[in-house]
């Protein structure tokens, strides 16, 4: 986050933009703490619509922003965040602003108000420059929340570490291939652990083979760059229980042997946005303190053709002792998956999440917004469903059906890494993970749509978009154990 995020019961004298909220049909709120000329706004074609935005001189020299929150009784949280977005988008080129919006919250707890607009301003402000010469970042130094409350101050400091954690994750991503190799991310993943008191476990390419992590070692042995096993963990006092986090981690995926089309890998490196949504939110449990056990586990590689690649046909050991036949080297990240999975399994954990941007067919039925939510656990399913409603991440529920399972049968081993034809290609990923979590709770998140942009939109820039933190840390807040039956 490039600002500092303060509250204040008043708006402070030197502020240089202010936002203030407008209704849909350019109404203002009977409390507005300015008055604005509706004229104006009438002649700009501001109508008050919800991410609108517009600036309005003052005689002061200030800049007010309206601020457009749609219908009143329409008003949310995700309402609060398209808003806070709209502001640092109009505040672009100032250093010092303030919002007074938390009294058109309506039916939304201000806490929870003040978490989002924090949330959409500081995630709108995120931009990648680390290799651009000419950037023009946002130049905002400070935010005040006007509002009043321990309520206030708690939601928006939340907010703030939150959207720190979205931006980790979307630094991650947006990194080049070649920086972000699965040796650097051990090390990113490394000083997040040292400096926020995470215990840390990191497998090189020799422990990896001696654990018996045969996917993991299968994908990669067709690159230069080694492998590694990642395992971050959060043990509070207290923990109600055990929740795994399991992410996929391919730092760059050619496809190995199945090699894809070059216009397919040109956003390839987007291919480990699981393992960086796990390791950011990992890095801001700390500071909010959930009540629950989290092991984040990362099995990081390259998928690369080479010599030494696996060929279709070979057959990989999981470390759960399944065996796999590889049809497709291209489908590689159901492998690193499964061996992840059976760690977690073994961890003896209560519940489990994993996210992978794992299948185009998951985009082809979904778009590029919404990612495909599965499991064995309906509760469990519900849970993490719920979470990402509070959040403001779309999932939708795709089916396992058991009629399915015999499309990753196998001639010569347990099971395929394939369906064996084009359709139902993310159900048929779903059904091979589910065969390495056992009667554990589980929840499959196929976020290969959501997890880039394709454009600007809100406080979602093109590139990278840290997709899943914002369910994670909702979801082991308010974390319930669910009960150990199937489906």
């Amino acid at each position: 986050m490039s600002f500092d995020v303060a509250v204040s019961a008043q708006v402070p004298d030197d502020v240089q933009v202010l936002g203030v909220p407008v209704f849909a049909g350019r109404r203002q709120p009977d409390n507005a703490v300015v008055e604005l000329d509706i004229a104006y706004l009438a002649e700009r074609g501001f109508q008050g619509k919800v991410g609108e935005a517009c600036a309005v001189p003052a005689d002061d020299g200030s800049t007010v922003v309206a601020l457009g929150l749609g219908n009143p009784e329409n008003v949310s949280a995700e309402t609060f965040r398209r808003a806070g977005a709209a502001f640092t988008r109009a505040a672009w080129n100032d250093t010092r602003a303030a919002i007074a919006a938390l009294d058109a919250a309506g039916e939304v707890d201000r806490g929870l108000a003040a978490q989002s607009l924090v949330e959409g301003a500081s995630l709108g402000s995120y931009r990648f420059i680390k290799y651009k010469s000419e950037a023009k970042p946002c130049t905002l130094e400070s935010l005040v929340v006007v509002g009043r409350g321990a309520k206030v101050q708690t939601g928006a400091d939340r907010g703030a570490r939150i959207a720190g954690a979205v931006a980790l994750a979307r630094d991650l991503v947006n990194e080049p291939a070649g920086a972000m190799t699965p040796s650097r991310l051990a090390e990113v993943a490394t000083e997040v652990a040292e400096r926020e008191g995470l215990e840390i476990t990191v497998l090189d390419e020799v422990a990896i083979a001696n654990e018996g992590l045969g996917g993991l070692q299968g994908v990669a042995q067709g690159s230069d760059q080694p492998p590694r096993l990642i395992e971050l963990v959060y043990d509070p006092p207290g923990a109600r229980g055990t929740v795994a986090l399991v992410g996929k981690g391919i730092t760059f995926d050619s496809g190995g042997l199945s090699l894809k089309t070059a216009d397919g890998m040109e956003t390839m490196k987007t291919d480990m946005s699981g393992a960086a949504a796990v390791l950011a939110t990992m890095s801001v449990l700390p500071a909010l303190a959930p009540k629950v056990k989290v092991i984040g586990i990362l099995p990081t590689t390259e998928n690369m053709p080479s010599g030494h690649a696996i060929k279709p046909g070979d057959v990989l050991k999981i470390r759960n002792g399944k065996t796999v036949e590889v049809l497709n080297t291209d489908a590689e990240g159901r492998l690193v998956l499964a061996d992840g999975l059976s760690l977690a399994v073994e961890a003896g954990v209560d519940a489990i999440v994993d996210l992978a941007t794992l299948t185009g067919a998951a985009m082809v039925a979904l778009g590029r917004k919404i990612a495909g939510l599965m499991g064995n656990h309906d509760a469990w399913m519900e849970q993490v469903s719920d979470a990402a409603d509070r959040a403001g991440e779309k999932v939708w529920p795709l089916p396992l059906p058991d009629e399915y399972r015999t499309k990753i049968d196998s001639e010569v081993a347990d099971i395929r890494n394939t369906g064996g034809d084009r359709y139902g290609g993310a159900l048929t990923a779903g059904l091979f993970l589910k065969e390495f979590v056992g009667d554990v709770p589980w929840t499959h998140l196929d976020i290969a749509g959501p997890a880039r942009s394709e454009e600007d939109d809100a406080y979602t820039p093109k590139g990278g978009s840290g997709f899943g933190v914002r369910t994670m840390i909702e979801l082991l807040t308010h974390f319930r154990r669910p009960a150990r039956s199937r489906r």
